[in-house]
């Protein structure tokens, strides 16, 4: 008889604690939701997404909205829609069992800006995937302009270089290459600001000193790019100071092993 009753005691105990766990768990859907403790990172000082700019996306699309229960809020949905944003390279988003919520951002550093032959312009980022101009955000970076036909698509570099149609038709995996190689290098940093490409497929460069244009040509592979600074860093190092920064018009490294100067006319 007695083992019964401790049977049954238990039984009952094991039933009110389901029905207290549940009760709690309904009134904890019931609760209206509060602002997330967002966590944004970027690489450098170039943020193109804030707190307030993501919270209003997100109103924008009714993923969260004023009186918003807890039952209602898909964190997943959340999460893939910030994935989805032209700026955003990774992002979390979760929930504790207290009812707080987190969204965790890294946003894509852009390395390029590009302004193509139609008037449009879009970044490139430091993986090669394009960024959307933004109306609130400028960085300062490598700008590219002239006879350039690409236009902003979710395609990345990487998925260009890879496709022989794509590669043919298109500039943006050479942009990728000189702006990364500069991007990474602290001299050329300083001295390159902006990129003209010329109809003949040349790249031209203009210094941010100096009063001379430097012409890159091609930057068909990691290696030729690689080449032809380490030539171009070598005789600003080593020609210049001596030669004085207006006493030429013109350095071409365009062609292998050389560095070809024109001299200014007086």
């Amino acid at each position: 008889m007695r083992k019964w009753i401790q049977i049954v005691s238990a039984f009952l105990t094991i039933i009110i604690v389901i029905i207290v766990l549940l009760y709690a768990k309904e009134q904890e859907s019931k609760k209206i939701i509060q602002k997330p403790e967002i966590s944004i990172h970027v690489e450098g000082e170039n943020a193109f997404l804030t707190e307030n700019e993501l919270i209003q996306r997100l109103k924008l699309n009714r993923l969260i909205f004023q009186g918003q229960r807890n039952d209602l809020l898909s964190v997943s949905k959340i999460e893939q829609d910030i994935a989805s944003m032209a700026e955003v390279k990774h992002v979390m988003v979760y929930k504790d069992l207290g009812g707080k919520w987190y969204i965790q951002v890294e946003l894509r550093k852009p390395i390029a800006r590009i302004f193509n032959s139609s008037g449009d312009n879009f970044y490139l980022d430091q993986d090669g995937f394009m960024m959307k101009k933004s109306g609130d955000h400028t960085a300062r970076v490598l700008v590219f302009s002239g006879f350039i036909d690409d236009f902003y698509s979710r395609k990345s570099v990487h998925d260009i270089i890879n496709n022989d149609t794509l590669k043919s038709i298109q500039k943006i995996d050479d942009i990728f290459r000189i702006s990364n190689y500069v991007c990474n290098d602290p001299l050329l940093q300083k001295l390159i600001g902006q990129v003209y490409l010329q109809k003949n497929g040349d790249f031209i460069m203009i210094p941010l000193v100096g009063e001379h244009k430097i012409v890159f040509g091609t930057a068909y592979s990691e290696d030729d790019v690689k080449e032809k600074f380490k030539r171009l860093k070598i005789f600003y190092k080593e020609a210049l100071p001596y030669e004085g920064w207006t006493k030429y018009s013109e350095i071409s490294v365009k062609y292998e092993g050389q560095i070809v100067c024109r001299k200014r006319r007086e």
